[in-house]
């Protein structure tokens, strides 16, 4: 007993001492590509590039994505790692897709008086802080949760789903003073499902190495071309669709219990 308690403090002191030493640099390369998008969106929606600052949160979606993967693959996981992927992830799918979406269509709630005016960057701080929440009560909860699903809407999709929003619109020539009040009650129900205890599926029991039916290649070209054909549309429907599954399945999930419930009673 006392050579295995010996050993595993040996492998904690090499650890410690790994990471004075230095960090790994290629997934962090991909952590810190991810957060200059998000600052980039920031800069952009600064100086009314909407449809640029969009764009910036999408890609910093893709290269979140990558990090982790690139991690695993290349076993340079670590917790400096971890800490960092979730600053950026505040950054790049809180701060940003608030202020964008302020710069965009909240900012528009002043001229309809003083308490709209307030309830317009309080929107968008809700957003902010709910991302805040959401990250927190994740990095708490890694080692316990179901791999399979997530508690509450992801950060990343509800960046999508108010970014999409915007480039859609954006490309459609339509201004955000025009779409305030949508823009209002999706950044808030965005920053409610984020804190919320309803599930989402993580798709990361989705492995690439294994096979799959036929079918889901033909799925997989169809719909790269539809996203060639009109991203912002395309991307908006997905996420949004993905942003409704939590709800719909709680209400499934409830009636199940329900129905349960009435037959044992």
């Amino acid at each position: 007993m006392n050579e295995v308690h010996l050993r595993r403090s040996t492998d904690t002191d090499e650890e410690q001492q790994r990471a004075r030493r230095g960090i790994y640099l290629l997934p962090n390369l991909f952590t810190t590509a991810a957060l200059f998008a998000g600052f980039y969106a920031i800069v952009a929606a600064i100086n009314s590039r909407y449809g640029a600052a969009s764009i910036a949160v999408f890609v910093a979606l893709i290269l979140d994505g990558l990090d982790g993967r690139v991690a695993r693959m290349t076993n340079t996981q670590s917790a400096f790692g971890a800490q960092y992927d979730s600053l950026s992830d505040m950054i790049s799918f809180g701060l940003a897709p608030a202020l964008v979406m302020y710069e965009w269509a909240l900012v528009y709630m002043k001229p309809m008086g003083w308490f709209w005016g307030q309830i317009g960057w309080l929107a968008a701080f809700f957003y902010a802080a709910s991302t805040a929440l959401r990250l927190a009560r994740f990095n708490t909860r890694i080692a316990t949760q179901d791999k399979r699903y997530f508690q509450g809407l992801p950060s990343p999709a509800a960046a999508a789903l108010l970014m999409g929003m915007i480039w859609m619109w954006h490309d459609l020539d339509f201004e955000g003073a025009h779409l305030k009040i949508p823009a209002l009650l999706i950044t808030v129900s965005a920053g409610a499902l984020m804190v919320s205890n309803l599930t989402y599926y993580s798709f990361k029991d989705f492995d690439l190495r294994e096979r799959v039916p036929f079918v889901a290649m033909l799925a997989v070209v169809l719909g790269l071309m539809l996203l060639s054909l009109d991203p912002p549309k395309v991307l908006f429907t997905f996420f949004a669709v993905y942003t409704l599954s939590g709800p719909v399945l709680g209400v499934i999930r409830w009636r199940r219990k329900r129905g349960h419930r009435q037959i044992a009673g």
